[in-house]
């Protein structure tokens, strides 16, 4: 058959969707059931919410080979209620023979491409709303409820309306400073965050020249759009960050195959030059709140959080480390740096990147969640301003209701916490080393 034709020709997401699904073809409102590829969980969302419904059914995991767990949400554990969690969880990895699991080494979105256990091409489920993270791979991840994901890690299979594709397009090349996040805080306002019972999919020069961490980016706030999932189609870059990592992909012709169809069909397409974007702040309480960095310059914070699984990349304590070379942390300010993973924190004391971060007073955490979730340290108070690297500024995500959070790129906030105030980090990075 002719893929390529318009009575075939399909998004990367249906591709996705028709293999798990069995089916040559498939298209926008079918209803199909779909095999699952790799499913997981954190210590949060994973044992304490599965044991009871396998305990009634009295089932286990269908296939343990394929089903990971990744602690992350409680770690480490501050209190006895996130120590019987943890402590539930890793019970519950080994009486069910649970394939995968790894323990307080980082933030599961990041952990997981890590070792090479997301795959292109496969069907995804996640017990985490940032599940779509894993489809700058080219997958179909998605994110689903307790419910949902005991019925999988039961069954191997879910059911799901095949979704529409918004494909989203930047051309042209980024100025110094500007980064995935800018982009994303960007879509936020434009395209708003109701974009229920669709998929988006990202292309163009800019995307293509991206890193697979800034790619990850562009995947994991599909959630914040409210999109099911977001993707990247597979290519070189791809295939060489799993290759680097010891899990080279197999047939890398049929990973490029996945790519949408020319003749393809999209509920939208929308084109954006990537040389005009300038760097973007999320105000509170919403990541759609948005405006340049630059006219926040009234905005004093009392606390600068790098984190997240969206925010604490190495690529992003490599940004911060230009930002902070050579300078201070405002003496107001507190700068909290929590690495996605164990992996990272390595590989950045071996660069000096820690080295830098420390020197200019930033104070490091332990890899997790942590007050992404509002969970562990750096938590804020009542009437105290944040900026962060993270994915959502919820009233009370962080801490108190009344806390004012806003989002914005590693660049800006480390510029922000030399400044002591929101500002546009471009003229810190435009003459290193010197204060402003």
């Amino acid at each position: 058959m002719d893929l390529s034709s318009p009575v075939l020709a399909m998004t990367l997401v249906e591709k996705v969707i028709a293999r798990a699904a069995g089916r040559e073809a498939v298209r926008p409102g079918e209803i199909v059931t779909a095999k699952v590829d790799f499913a997981f969980a954190h210590d949060s969302s994973g044992p304490r919410r599965w044991r009871p419904y396998l305990e009634q059914l009295g089932v286990g995991i269908w296939d343990p080979s394929k089903v990971a767990l990744v602690s992350d949400h409680y770690v480490p554990a501050v209190d006895a209620e996130s120590a019987a969690i943890l402590s539930d969880a890793r019970a519950f990895a080994r009486e069910y023979g649970v394939g995968a699991f790894f323990d307080m080494i980082g933030i599961c979105h990041l952990v997981l491409p890590e070792h090479g256990l997301i795959r292109p091409g496969d069907f995804i489920a996640g017990g985490d709303s940032h599940t779509p993270m894993a489809g700058a791979f080219g997958t179909y991840a998605a994110g689903y409820g307790a419910t949902d994901m005991a019925a999988i890690v039961a069954t191997g299979e879910t059911w799901l309306s095949v979704p529409q594709t918004v494909r989203v397009e930047w051309s042209g090349a980024f100025q110094v400073g500007v980064v995935a996040k800018d982009i994303m805080l960007f879509l936020c306002r434009e395209l708003g965050l109701d974009n229920a019972f669709a998929a988006i999919e990202y292309g163009g020069a800019a995307v293509d020249a991206m890193s697979m961490p800034e790619r990850m980016v562009l995947a994991n706030m599909a959630a914040e759009l409210g999109f099911e999932t977001g993707v990247v189609a597979p290519d070189q870059i791809t295939f060489d960050y799993l290759a680097a990592r010891g899990h080279p992909v197999d047939d890398e012709a049929v990973a490029m195959a996945l790519e949408s169809d020319p003749a393809c069909t999209y509920r939208a397409v929308h084109h954006f030059d990537a040389t005009t974007l300038v760097p973007q702040i999320a105000r509170p309480h919403a990541p759609d709140n948005v405006i340049a960095a630059d006219v926040l310059s009234d905005v004093v914070i009392d606390q600068a959080y790098i984190g997240a699984c969206v925010g604490a990349k190495l690529s992003d304590l490599r940004m911060a480390a230009e930002v902070l070379q050579g300078r201070k942390v405002a003496p107001s300010v507190r700068l909290l740096i929590a690495p996605a993973s164990s992996a990272t924190t390595e590989q950045a004391a071996r660069e000096g990147i820690l080295t830098t971060l420390l020197e200019a007073g930033a104070i490091l955490l332990p890899s997790g969640c942590g007050a992404c979730a509002g969970m562990g340290a750096g938590l804020l108070a009542a009437g105290e301003v944040c900026i962060s690297s993270t994915n959502r500024n919820f009233r009370g995500r962080m801490g108190h209701k009344d806390a004012r959070v806003y989002l914005g790129s590693p660049y800006s906030v480390a510029a922000a916490a030399v400044a002591g105030r929101i500002v546009d980090p471009r003229p810190m990075l435009a003459q290193p080393g010197i204060a402003t």
